[in-house]
């Protein structure tokens, strides 16, 4: 069995063989090096050629981000980013690390370390199957212009997303006019990073983005992101659609979860809905789109070739819960065209 090689890069002696010991303890990982900073990793990566790396952030004489710019046009290889609640992992993504994992405070070693196995393994062996080589940095993006004709039919986007998640959403809602109508997200991210994403996203975007709460009413021209933590779900009033935050435990693993998202949207808006599966390990969403599409939603899917990882949209599109499946740059405007009935 081929184990996938790590590269372990991070400033804390103490980090480092946490990080070692939770990678260690997977029969299916190797750990070929660790560095102490982006000049020690340099030459290792030219040496030893991991397949993936984990990256602090914050390291002395150039920090993470700045040595993830130097090196994906050199060297495009997977990376981790592992950081403390920091907004730079958003940059970090944006310039091509596949994924992050957080690094809390204020747990002991050990509580530490089985922090990361559940965490770290996972997303290390899922980084080794992406294809880092052509994938494409931002570029400027344009607002659909042509907007919804008429009053749709559809009142519900439901998006849920995992590991690439963050730039695909991007993608899709910085195309988005303010005549979208309301938008509920799940991204699996921690607790405090789904503010930050929100915020980012609201200071790049033309619809008004925000960190999900109970009692946020779904409306036109918003997208309400998912808080970590919390399993949120669609609810409907008189007064129209909310939703409901609340501290539940993790579904298949996930909180918040897609599968809990979308079989809320299916029970409450059903054909008035539509659903989109991106990209992300797992099969998180899958059965929840498959209940939209049973309840006559509208259901999309990220096609392969533009996921970073195509495993719930695979699962999605393989149990026959998509309605349509199209790549990445294409889905902001085929989300449109089903508003306009133009499917």
């Amino acid at each position: 069995m081929k184990k996938v090689r790590v590269l372990v890069v991070d400033d804390s002696f103490v980090i480092r063989n946490i990080l070692q010991q939770s990678l260690d303890s997977d029969p299916e990982i190797e750990v070929v090096a660790t560095a102490c900073d982006a000049f020690e990793a340099r030459d290792l990566i030219i040496k030893l050629r991991p397949d993936v790396m984990t990256l602090d952030i914050e390291m002395p004489r150039m920090n993470g981000l700045d040595f993830l710019k130097k090196l994906m046009p050199q060297y495009p290889m997977p990376v981790i980013v592992v950081s403390s609640l920091d907004d730079r992992v958003f940059d970090a993504l944006e310039a091509g690390a596949v994924d992050f994992i957080h690094k809390p405070g204020g747990l002991t070693r050990t509580q530490l370390v089985e922090h990361m196995k559940i965490e770290l393994n996972e997303k290390v062996k899922a980084a080794d199957k992406v294809k880092v080589v052509g994938r494409k940095h931002r570029e400027p993006t344009a607002v659909i212009t042509d907007g919804i004709t008429g009053r749709p039919d559809k009142e519900v986007i439901a998006i849920g997303a995992s590991t690439g998640g963050t730039e695909a959403i991007y993608d899709i809602i910085s195309k988005f006019n303010t005549d979208i109508p309301g938008v509920v997200i799940v991204q699996h991210m921690p607790e405090g990073f789904t503010e930050m994403f929100a915020e980012r996203l609201d200071n790049q975007c033309q619809v008004s983005v925000k960190e999900a709460k109970t009692g946020d009413r779904v409306k036109q021209g918003q997208v309400l992101i998912a808080p970590g933590s919390k399993q949120m779900r669609l609810t409907k009033e008189h007064s129209g659609f909310h939703v409901e935050c609340k501290t539940e435990a993790a579904v298949g693993g996930h909180c918040p979860s897609v599968n809990v998202l979308f079989e809320s949207v299916a029970k409450v808006a059903g054909e008035k809905a539509v659903g989109v599966i991106l990209t992300g390990m797992g099969s998180d969403g899958a059965t929840g789109l498959m209940e939209m599409h049973r309840r006559g939603a509208v259901t999309i899917g990220q096609d392969e070739v533009s996921s970073i990882v195509y495993g719930m949209p695979k699962v999605a599109h393989d149990i026959g819960a998509c309605t349509y499946q199209v790549g990445l740059s294409q889905m902001a405007s085929k989300i449109y065209s089903v508003l306009n009935n133009k499917k």
